[in-house]
């Protein structure tokens, strides 16, 4: 079970040789940072314990949240606003997007832009495909359209619902670094219990953590 996963993926790792302008992976930067950003979201039992964890430690965090749960849960959305963090599009109801036309892709998005908008004002929001399954005519019609695709480059694994203190063992074989866009979600108690120990080791490395930054889209 603590046997080493593959925390940087080869489908991260060829994104990334795309120019950032279509798909941001990893951010460059001279400081020593982090950004953190959460999927699947907004959930009112976990993510306010998270939005807890991030105030007490001075840290921002990019959310990509699922449109048909936004107006569920307004409060949680206000609050993910209030405290400095951003919004980010994570589709209307988390499909696997290659299962649907181009049509249907981009209605995902739309509806789940009109959605946040009403939270933070911005017509557009970055965009995170589910399950990181990214259409290649999605990722071409973004790219006419002067509109990219937020990734990551690093994957906590914490979807896999393990015990907290078994994904940290992990992470510690293989570590985010400076400019890495660490994956997380806000729907377990496994990945507030992991964010939990992760906030004071980074601080502690001397890491700040950010939301990632907010470009077109």
């Amino acid at each position: 079970m603590n046997a080493a996963v593959p925390h940087r993926s080869r489908t991260t790792r060829l994104l990334g040789l795309l120019p950032r302008r279509f798909v941001t992976t990893r951010i460059g930067t001279a400081e020593r940072t982090l950004y953190l950003s959460f999927d699947d979201g907004p959930d009112p039992g976990f993510t306010p314990p998270i939005l807890d964890l991030l105030k007490a430690h001075g840290a921002t965090a990019s959310f990509f949240l699922i449109g048909d749960r936004i107006d569920q849960h307004p409060a949680v959305v206000e609050r993910i606003v209030a405290e400095g963090h951003t919004l980010g599009n994570h589709s209307w109801d988390h499909p696997f997007m290659s299962d649907l036309p181009l049509a249907g892709q981009l209605d995902q998005i739309a509806r789940t832009d009109a959605a946040l908008a009403r939270y933070d004002g911005h017509a557009t929001h970055p965009f995170r495909p589910p399950c990181g399954v990214l259409p290649a005519r999605l990722l071409a019609h973004f790219a006419r359209i002067g509109r990219g695709i937020a990734f990551w480059s690093y994957d906590s694994h914490d979807y896999e619902r393990l015990p907290a203190d078994i994904l940290f063992e992990r992470m510690q074989a293989d570590p985010p670094g400076v400019g890495d866009v660490v994956l997380m979600h806000d729907d377990s108690a496994d990945s507030v219990d992991l964010l939990a120990r992760l906030l004071p080791q980074w601080r502690e490395q001397g890491y700040t953590v950010r939301a990632m930054p907010r470009e077109r889209g």
